[in-house]
C-alpha cells in the first residue's frame, strides 16, 4: 500500500515531523509492508457488485496489526466506568454493561494511530472525540488516522468512508480549541 493523501488537522503534520520523525518514517514503512492485494478476499453479495472481488477490512486490519506490532506499537485499551448520578427523577436503569471499552489501535511514544477501514461515522469518532479522550487521560498527545483514498473505498463494500470525504468535513467543521494535531493519511493500493 502506499499514501497517496495527506491532510494535516491543527497542525497535525508540522508537530509530527517536528516531535515524531522517526516515527513517521515507520508508520510510512508499515504503509508500505501492507500487501492489500493478499486481502482481496471478501466475494461481493452486494446487489450492485454480485460477484466482485472486494478489499476485506478485517484482512486489512489484520495487515497493519501484525506490522505496526513488529516495530513495537502497542494498543492502548482503557475501561470505562460510565457515570450513574445523571439520571433525574424516579429512573431505575437497568445495571450497565460491565467490561465496556475504549480501544487506541497503536501508541508509541505518545504518537497515538487509528487505522479506520469502517463506516464515516468512525472517522469523525477517532479524530473528533476519541484522540482527545486519549491525549486527556494522559497516553498521547497527537494522532494519526490512516484511511482509504475513495478509489480504494470503491473496491471494498459499500458504506466504507474515504479520505477525500473526511478532509472536506473536517475543513468545515474547524478547528476546536479541544482538539489535538492529527495527520490525516490517505491510502491506496
Amino acid at each position: 500500500m502506499r499514501v497517496v493523501g495527506e491532510y494535516s488537522f491543527n497542525g497535525g503534520k508540522k508537530t509530527i515531523e517536528k516531535y515524531y520523525p522517526e516515527l513517521l518514517l515507520e508508520i510510512r514503512s508499515v504503509i508500505e509492508s501492507v500487501d492489500a492485494q493478499a486481502c482481496k478476499t471478501k466475494v461481493s453479495r452486494e446487489k450492485t457488485m454480485s460477484g466482485k472481488m472486494l478489499f476485506c477490512p478485517k484482512k486489512l486490519n489484520e495487515g497493519f496489526k501484525k506490522r505496526f506490532s513488529g516495530k513495537a506499537w502497542k494498543p492502548v485499551r482503557v475501561e470505562c466506568n460510565y457515570p450513574t448520578e445523571y439520571y433525574v427523577g424516579n429512573y431505575t436503569p437497568k445495571p450497565l454493561r460491565k467490561g465496556a471499552f475504549r480501544v487506541m489501535n497503536f501508541v508509541k511514544q505518545k504518537l497515538g494511530v487509528e487505522v479506520q477501514f469502517g463506516k464515516y461515522s468512525f472517522m469523525v469518532y477517532n479524530v473528533a472525540a476519541k484522540m482527545t479522550i486519549f491525549k486527556n487521560l494522559g497516553y498521547i498527545d497527537t494522532g494519526v488516522e490512516i484511511v482509504p483514498v475513495k478509489a480504494l473505498a470503491a473496491e471494498m463494500s459499500s458504506g466504507v468512508s474515504y479520505f477525500e470525504q473526511f478532509v472536506w468535513d473536517l475543513e468545515n467543521r474547524g478547528i476546536s480549541n479541544i482538539d489535538i494535531p492529527v495527520l490525516v493519511l490517505g491510502i491506496d493500493v
